[in-house]
């Protein structure tokens, strides 16, 4: 059995107490063991767990009965499967995801049409190939990833684990193990299943647990077996009684259940399970029972991936491709109108026109009618024929195309060193390919606060001790070794000599009573760690909140170190004297209370309750009528800490007598016994016994702004990009950090909404959006608390909301819920068009950050939440500069050029065909080979727009960089746009005609062949589509270089490869056209012809009329950056808002 890593150990396992040691018992109370109140009902948003569930709703296991407990249930087996697929289903299933895509529909309509004799133009096979050849790719990438998800589930399957069975521990495959086996795992070992403790190594049934697989936190968190099971657990064989627990839901923060043994029924909440994928750590063992086994657990249940989203380029195409559906429509109907007069022209003549022959007359000496069906229908056919043949107008290739270059692009956003955190060794994270060009177009940040703009590692500042402000460690040495806390705090060296001074004074009672309250009311556990010196020892605290880890340190540091916690007490070092005290009862912190308890059983027999939770909470349950002055100078101190941009909390306690503590345990035990209804009872349980504290005094935490946060904001503002804060923070906090972080400066009039009602709100609300009207020069803060934006919200009011907030510069909103982040987000987003991003670090960030159009999770100090429900995960606020500024911008110059780049070289093609239709009587015949025409969009234009959609830059990145003001191009939607498409389909008409006719007249009255004219029209359309291309690179590399000029060449060679196959159309066609001078000629032509307009037009705008861009490329062409950057400043257009909706 595998032992604890030797430099972590357990402090009870270490050192034995000495005889000053004090414990108290109740022998009155009986045994009470620690009891986890409220924790069963915090955060009732984040899963139905935390919700009343009725007898009908749970599930019953029977412990280590899995027969009797899947005979009954029939639970699911502990196998998972990730995959999407089958060997069976695979095709089937992927044929129908992929054909969600209207354009893949249409083009199996056409490929189904030429199959039809009546409009076959292709070969049957030629028809199918391009849709063939994008289905095959995207198959094969999918399968490539599906046979991953199915390599990690065998693996994942087959791992071995320790189950009960036949009287003793037998290795058995992850896959088999059922629910209601016990399960025993040992040190370092992950969970196969959802499990609730039985029994560990520890006497007093603690187990400690590392959650990184499934929430990103690194701190060990604390799991209690109960005490009634650690005895019964020794023999499994009699072990009798059952669980009955909630259904399986996502919450991995909740778990609601009864044990029933012996007659005797037990609650069991979230500190009694341990789930599938955390590691036993510092533990040499632990027994449990399966409740939740493979998709059933709440690991699998909240594997669901990130969001999909769509593009908003992406989207706006669709209309482009709508009106392209329409502009070949009326190509269509054009061939069947003209096709239609030519018919009743020449109805006369049908019969005998060679290249015509409505009648073979081989049949019968007065002739068949061969293929003709008839006026009406003749047009009727040719209208689908024409579809057929025009059919690539909707290019097929770009859907496949834009997938690429999202991959290319995703990968060099990960592999930037500039977006790599050092600090917790993390690379960016491209979690949605399809968004990437929103990144070039975000006119709303909406940001969360603390572990998002700060560090989210608090150091203790302050503490305000009975209303007075105090504003080296002591180390405790035990069997001559020496603890020290592992984390420096600096210290008030007033206050700490008022801890040491052992005169029983009220100052010196209070400030142990503070600092006692600071190192017992939490959830954190202390871990021992060796140094080099083996006489001296760290403390290491460990805990699900830095808050708590702060005010645990500080604690240590004026003399009150907390070296040991089991489930049913905990040990303090006050100044060198070991402690006991147990924990009679715990009351964990919840998102209602906004506050935590703790009741304690102290050395001098006596029973305390001691509280702690924010300043909007804790005053209203103090005793103001006792403590009315202490109250009201503690609430100045905490004005004063919060202006400093300081966290603060209150604590206060009270003493329990002993009708007092039995009502509570009474109370507390029918509400944690009840299935229905719980979480409401022990909210007022909770609710009930914090009442009429003393104030004992309060803190003030200090958390840092991460390294480049006020520039990155400065550089976003100045970018055009409006930037929002939505915090919980008190508004004097978030004020402070306001300004130190530069989205607040002192030339901004702030104005400050507080409202009560929803009266005073419409009225303060009124009277900002008269003042910002009115004053459109001067710059306006908005800053807005949780309590008016309730009336806000889902009302009339929200409008006026908008209006006041477009006007300002800023806005800051304080103390609000999570919901209402989301809330503010959707204001947003439902009355302007613009594009919005949001980013946070926390679970109570996740419903904004799904809300937003982009989502950003940052990888922080609070799990792994956020990070799962975002589109892209970094590890610090400053990399959204590169993010958006430079890789935003590039991408969405690419992805708008590549757009249009594939609708023009289509419609040239197309309009190639329409132009020849005109030359032969209206028919559909094409001197292009139908080879020809299916690579056409495959093979020989495809692969350079994909190069240059990944790896070309229209500016480098320190440019981008010193002038944000650039980041307006896609805001502006200068990149891609309706006007740009016209524009472009302008060009393409000219240029196609320049194809099509510059070869016609120059052949006039030759004797060549179609198939000739048509090789020499499909190599000119490539030559002068690359060209086209080549013209607008603007950063030339090799890469670059063989995917265009390669391109041209790998035309040339298909085409002399089709011609030279004897059973095709055209045999040996371009060896007799290529020979003469006339061919070369045309070609040069038809370059200089066709792309003439466009290379002086673009001189002309260019050069009259230059863009930001083409400013800002010249100023990085002569490298003068210091003479130009005033310039610039002038020559800029001004960042104007879109029209809003």
């Amino acid at each position: 059995m595998d032992k604890p890593p030797p430099h972590h150990e357990s402090i009870s396992s270490r050192w034995s107490f000495s005889s000053k040691d004090k414990e108290v018992t109740f022998a009155d109370l009986g045994s009470k063991r620690i009891r986890h109140g409220s924790a069963g009902a915090d955060s009732e948003m984040l899963s139905m767990s935390q919700k009343e569930i009725r007898d009908e709703d749970a599930r019953l296991i029977y412990i280590n009965d899995p027969d009797r407990t899947n005979e009954t249930f029939d639970f699911t087996g502990n196998s998972i499967k990730t995959a999407k697929y089958s060997v069976f289903t695979f095709l089937p299933r992927n044929l129908f995801e992929q054909f969600h895509r209207v354009a893949y529909v249409y083009f199996l309509v056409i490929a189904v049409l030429n199959q039809l004799p009546q409009l076959a133009v292709f070969g049957r096979g030629a028809s199918i190939m391009p849709l063939a050849f994008v289905l095959l790719v995207s198959a094969i990438k999918d399968a490539y990833e599906d046979f991953r998800r199915h390599r990690s589930d065998r693996v994942e399957n087959n791992r071995l684990a320790l189950v009960f069975e036949d009287n003793e521990f037998k290795e058995k495959q992850w896959k088999y193990i059922r629910v209601g086996e016990v399960i025993k795992v040992v040190s370092n070992q992950t969970l196969p299943c959802d499990m609730v403790l039985l029994a560990t190594s520890d006497p007093t049934g603690v187990v400690y647990v590392q959650t990184t697989n499934l929430d990103g936190e690194s701190n060990l968190k604390t799991r209690y077996a109960k005490q009634e099971t650690l005895q019964k657990a020794t023999d499994l064989e009699t072990f009798d009684g059952f669980i009955k627990c909630e259904k399986p839901n996502r919450n991995i923060y909740g778990f609601q259940a009864n044990m029933e043994i012996d007659g005797r029924r037990l609650s069991l909440g979230p500190s009694n399970i341990i789930l599938r994928g955390c590691e036993l750590k510092n533990t040499e063992w632990a027994l449990g029972v399966v409740v939740y086994a493979g998709s059933e657990t709440k690991a699998m249940l909240n594997n669901s991936g990130a969001p999909s989203k769509r593009s908003r380029l992406e989207t706006r195409m669709n209309l482009e491709i709508i009106l392209l559906s329409l502009f070949l429509i009326a190509l269509c109907t054009t061939a069947a109108a003209t096709a239609a007069v030519w018919l009743r022209t020449h109805r006369d003549d049908l019969d005998t026109i060679l290249f015509y022959r409505r009648k073979d007359y081989s049949v019968r000496p007065e002739g068949k009618n061969h293929n003709y069906y008839g006026w009406g229908w003749e047009i009727f056919f040719t209208f689908f024929m024409a579809v057929i043949v025009y059919q690539i107008m909707i290019p097929i290739s770009l859907y496949i195309s834009m997938e690429l270059v999202r991959i290319g692009q995703a990968y060099f956003m990960t592999r930037d060193d500039l977006m790599y955190d050092e600090s917790s060794n993390s690379s960016f994270q491209c979690r949605a390919l399809n968004i990437n060009e929103d990144l070039g177009q975000i006119k709303y940040l909406f940001s969360d606060k603390t572990g998002t703009l700060t560090d989210n590692k608090m150091e203790f500042q302050c503490a305000c001790i009975g209303g007075v402000d105090y504003s080296g460690r002591e180390p405790a040495e035990i069997d001559g070794v020496t603890l020290k806390p592992k984390m420096r705090v600096r210290v008030d060296p007033s206050l700490l000599q008022l801890t040491r001074n052992n005169k029983a004074t009220e100052e010196a009672k209070r400030a142990n009573e503070f600092f006692l309250s600071l190192a017992a009311c939490n959830t954190i556990v202390p871990i021992v760690t060796n140094t080099s010196d083996p006489n001296v020892k760290l403390v290491d605290y460990q805990g699900e909140s830095p808050d708590e880890q702060a005010l645990v340190y500080a604690a240590a540091a004026y003399g009150f170190l907390l070296i040991e916690r089991t489930s049913g007490h905990i040990v303090i070092n006050v100044r060198g004297e070991m402690q006991r005290f147990n924990v009679l009862g715990l009351h964990e912190f919840d998102s209602d209370r906004k506050r935590m308890s703790v009741i304690l059983g102290c050395p001098d027999t006596s029973v305390k309750l001691f509280v702690k939770g924010a300043d909007s909470s804790m005053f209203s349950v103090m005793d103001e009528e006792s403590y009315g002055d202490v109250i009201e100078a503690t609430k100045k101190q905490l004005h004063a800490y919060s202006s400093d941009g300081l966290r603060t909390l209150v604590v206060g306690m009270r003493k329990l007598n002993d009708t007092e503590f039995e009502q509570w345990h009474a109370s507390f035990e029918a509400a944690s016994t009840a299935l229905i209804g719980r979480a409401g009872l022990l909210r007022k349980v909770a609710g009930n016994i914090e009442t009429k504290l003393r104030i004992v005094g309060a803190t003030a935490i200090e958390d840092k702004l991460q390294r480049g946060v006020p520039e990155a904001i400065e550089s976003l503002r100045i970018a055009g990009i409006k930037v929002w804060v939505l915090t919980g923070d008190k508004q004097e906090t978030a004020i402070s950090i306001g300004f130190s972080s530069r989205l607040l400066t002192r030339n901004m009039r702030q104005i400050v909404i507080n409202s009560n009602s929803l009266d005073s709100c419409r009225r303060s609300l009124e009277e900002a959006n008269a003042s910002v009207a009115s004053d459109d020069e001067e710059s306006v803060a908005l800053i807005i608390d949780g309590t008016s934006l309730i009336y806000v919200l889902d009302n009339d009011l929200e409008d006026v909301l908008f209006q006041v907030a477009c006007k300002s510069s800023a806005v800051l909103c304080c103390r609000v819920a999570p919901f209402q982040k989301a809330g503010i987000v959707a204001l947003v987003k439902n009355r302007t068009s613009d594009m919005t991003l949001a980013i946070g670090d926390g679970a109570n960030d996740v419903s904004m950050i799904q809300m937003a159009d982009v989502g950003v999770g940052i990888s922080g100090q609070e799990g792994r939440q956020a990070v799962m429900a975002s589109d892209f995960a970094m590890g610090q606020f400053r990399f959204l500069v590169p993010l958006l500024l430079v890789h935003g911008h590039w991408n969405y110059q690419r992805m708008g050029y590549m757009i249009l780049y594939n609708f023009y070289r289509n419609a040239v093609f197309v309009l190639i065909l329409f132009w020849y239709v005109l030359f032969t009587c209206y028919t559909l015949t094409t001197a292009i080979t139908e080879w020809s025409s299916v690579l056409y969009s495959v093979v020989y234009t495809s692969f350079p727009t994909i190069v240059i959609g990944i790896l070309d830059k229209n500016l480098g990145r320190r440019i981008l960089l010193s002038h944000p003001q650039l980041y307006g191009v896609g805001q502006r939607a200068e990149g891609y746009s309706t006007t740009l498409f016209w524009y472009t389909m302008f060009d393409t008409v000219w240029q196609s005609a320049a194809i099509f006719f510059i070869p016609l007249f120059a052949y006039w009255g030759s004797t060549i062949d179609t198939s000739s004219l048509g090789d020499l029209w499909t190599i000119a359309a490539v030559v002068v589509v690359n060209l086209h291309l080549a013209m607008d690179v603007i950063r030339w590399n090799w890469i670059a270089h063989a995917a265009i000029w390669g391109s041209i060449v790998a035309a040339c060679i298909c085409v002399v490869v089709i011609d030279v196959i004897p059973t095709l159309p055209g045999y040996w066609a371009i060896f007799q056209v290529a020979k003469t001078w006339m061919f070369w000629f045309c070609l040069l032509a038809i370059v200089v012809t066709a792309l003439l307009p466009r290379f002086a037009i673009k001189f002309l705008v260019e050069y009259y009329r230059p863009s930001d861009v083409r400013i800002a490329r010249e100023v990085e062409k002569l490298r003068s950056f210091s003479e130009s950057q005033q310039n610039m400043g002038t020559e800029m257009n001004q960042i104007r808002d879109p029209p809003r909706r």
